[in-house]
């Protein structure tokens, strides 16, 4: 690959790249194993660069950090000495010298040495700060999608089938797949590349699906298109292929997710462990500090850094292995009607299709300012189904209101503001300051998110059901229309109504296409669009898709069989969580009452005074910190919890709410 295919790239970071480019070819040889992994990965991760090029910018951007850095080290350690932190005799070492002249030169040369090395160490770590970040990125990115892939390979291998059952033949297959971004995310990327090989590189479409095979980052795609290749090449059955490959990748998914919930177990274990850390050394501090030896900075610190840092570390650690829900659920019907463009989606700065329009006509612009004010005035007679339905617009009314009674509090004089008056009123200070505004954010977006995941659990709690009604119905010859029509008759809940509602739309002229799409944008989850985008494709060759609703029924069965497993492992992984922090609780608060006030009172007794430690230690202040301590905790763990509950932080502030009302009540208690 040459450099001048890049010449097309823009920007600041090229000229960083053209200029450092010579270093790259003094220190890279461009047919080594390091650049050819490189470039691999940049292409896996569909970054589009030139290796030469980008290596060059990495060198580029790591000299330029490597060199602030060690303008900032040798500052640092001038510094140090003006200040007298380095000496002669503290970066001497005690090396003993025997011969006077060296020794003087030695201790001329000393300061300036340690400068200069610090210089260097920091330029060292600057240079690689940079060039790793850089160097890192096609490998995370890469890692990514295939992740993505991996996730969802199953139900992009049953969408493949479905389409061979429908009639069409392999390359259509494949077009079709590469349209269906939108649903199947970076699996639908992998096969635009085998499409646009072959539409405008002349490229022969089995050539295109072994070239693919070798470049994606992921191995079960490459096997599957290695195979299906073989049977590309052989002219096998095709439908057959895809059969066999649908349930082996439904097993496939199902052992994954084992894996993965294994992982969490153990990641559990880790927790119980890390999270009693800060509170064995919390107790080291205090006993350190009855004996003289306080060191309020080391107290301060375990509180207020190093208790968030395991925490935020952890959940990190929990990101790398919990599979989220790919995609954002919506379907982008590309030949569908404008109100179906999600582009054209209403919200609440947007109005939809007449927005496209206003400007051209005054009519128009009367529509919308109608439009506006019947939207403005279904939100204010109907607030709470709007919150429901956006339960993050509750920050847009919580978050101001907290401010405002945070302010009025401190203004009036009910809220401590100095640390002092902190100390001497550590619950009702940390209640204003903290606990107040987090229940007025808090309960809201507790109440409306849940409300919202629970109405839409009730569309997907039957699905599996109903898509089995479907599939016998429409195997007794119905349509798929007059199917839909059976199962809303004969059934219940929020899905049957939704089905009553799609044959109502039809009957009014709608396509059954566009009905199933509107149906779906409504709510726009991820594993209800991929049945609905099987569905929807599959009935545009004929009504008759009974194979089709039963490898949805089978993929939904599959998915509800993965949630259930899922449920089932992290609830004991939750258990877990809640009960370390109960035990540090606990734990905290008999260390206030049976160990503190019990030592401030003999401490008083012996006259000491004011029911201070002989180290100087506060009772009140430590009782401040532990109760901060226990209210970090309180915040990270609930987090923790909702994260490896359902992969979304949101779902873990009602553990927050709860372990804060707990640690509230507890501390108001004994603190």
């Amino acid at each position: 690959m040459s450099l001048e295919s890049s010449s097309g790239l823009d920007g600041s970071t090229d000229a960083l790249g053209d200029a450092f480019y010579p270093l790259f070819r003094f220190l890279f040889d461009e047919n080594s194993d390091f650049v050819s992994d490189v470039e691999e990965r940049l292409e896996q991760a569909r970054m589009g660069e030139n290796v030469e090029l980008y290596i060059s910018r990495a060198l580029a951007i790591g000299v330029i950090c490597g060199l602030g850095l060690w303008a900032a080290g040798t500052l640092v350690g001038f510094g140090l000495v003006q200040f007298g932190v380095l000496t002669e005799e503290t970066i001497s070492l005690g090396i003993p010298v025997g011969d006077e002249s060296t020794a003087a030169m030695l201790e001329a040369i000393a300061v300036p040495a340690a400068i200069g090395i610090m210089g260097v160490v920091f330029g060292t770590i600057g240079f690689g700060m940079g060039f790793g970040t850089l160097m890192a990125m096609p490998y995370s990115r890469a890692s990514a999608r295939k992740r993505q892939i991996n996730m969802l390979l199953a139900d992009s291998v049953s969408f493949m089938y479905a389409l061979s059952v429908g009639g069409l033949n392999q390359l259509e297959i494949l077009e079709a797949m590469a349209r269906a971004e939108d649903t199947y995310g970076e699996v639908a990327k992998e096969f635009q590349s085998i499409v646009q090989e072959t539409e405008y590189f002349g490229t022969d479409y089995r050539n295109a699906i072994r070239q693919q095979a070798l470049i994606t980052p992921s191995d079960d795609l490459s096997q599957f298109l290695t195979d299906m290749l073989s049977i590309v090449n052989s002219g096998g059955d095709m439908q057959q292929f895809l059969s066999d490959k649908k349930e082996k990748h439904l097993r496939t998914a199902k052992q994954e997710q084992e894996m993965t919930l294994e992982t969490l177990e153990l990641f559990g274990e880790m927790y119980m462990t890390l999270s009693l850390f800060p509170l064995l050394l919390i107790i080291i501090l205090v006993i350190m500090s009855m004996l003289g030896e306080a060191q309020d900075v080391l107290l301060y610190g375990t509180v207020y850094i190093l208790t968030p840092m395991i925490g935020v570390g952890f959940l990190v650690l929990v990101s790398t292995v919990k599979q989220d829900e790919t995609g954002d659920g919506y379907l982008l019907p590309a030949d569908g009607g404008d109100r179906l463009d999600t582009g054209q989606k209403e919200g609440l700065f947007h109005l939809g299709l007449v927005e496209n329009f206003v400007g051209e006509f005054a009519l128009f612009s009367r529509i919308k300012n109608r439009e506006g004010t019947h939207k403005t005035m279904t939100i204010a007679t109907a607030p709470h189904v709007f919150l429901r339905d956006n339960p993050m617009y509750t920050l847009a009314l919580t978050v101001p209101t907290a401010l405002v009674l945070v302010a009025v509090a401190a203004v009036m004089g009910v809220a401590p503001t100095s640390w002092d008056g902190m100390v001497a009123r550590p619950v009702w200070g940390t209640f204003i300051w903290l606990y107040l505004p987090m229940y007025v954010v808090a309960v809201p977006l507790t109440v409306f998110y849940e409300w919202n995941i629970r109405r839409r659990a009730s569309v997907t709690g039957k699905l599996s059901d109903n898509l089995r009604k479907l599939s016998s119905a429409n195997d007794t010859g119905q349509t798929l229309l007059e199917s839909i029509r059976t199962v809303a008759q004969t059934s219940s809940g929020q899905l049957a109504d939704e089905f009553d509602v799609m044959y109502a739309k039809v009957n009014y002229g709608m396509s059954l296409r566009d009905a199933l799409i509107e149906f779906n944008n409504k709510y726009h989850i991820p594993r209800l669009a991929r049945t609905v985008k099987l569905i929807s494709k599959a009935q545009e060759a004929s009504s008759q898709i009974t194979e089709v609703l039963t490898t949805a029924a089978q993929a939904s069965e599959n998915q509800d069989d993965i949630d259930r497993e899922r449920k089932s492992r992290t609830r004991m992984q939750v258990a877990i969580i809640l009960m370390t922090y109960f035990t540090l609780l606990a734990v905290m608060a008999i260390l206030k009452t049976q160990f503190l006030d019990v030592m401030a009172g003999l401490t008083q007794q012996a006259g000491s005074g004011g029911g201070s430690f002989s180290g100087g230690v506060d009772p009140q202040q430590l009782s401040l910190l532990f109760f901060h301590g226990v209210t970090i905790q309180a915040m990270l763990s609930g987090f923790i919890s909702g994260y490896i509950r359902t992969a979304d932080l949101r779902s873990g502030v009602k553990f927050v709410v709860v372990l804060m009302t707990v640690a509230l009540a507890t501390w108001a208690v004994v603190g």
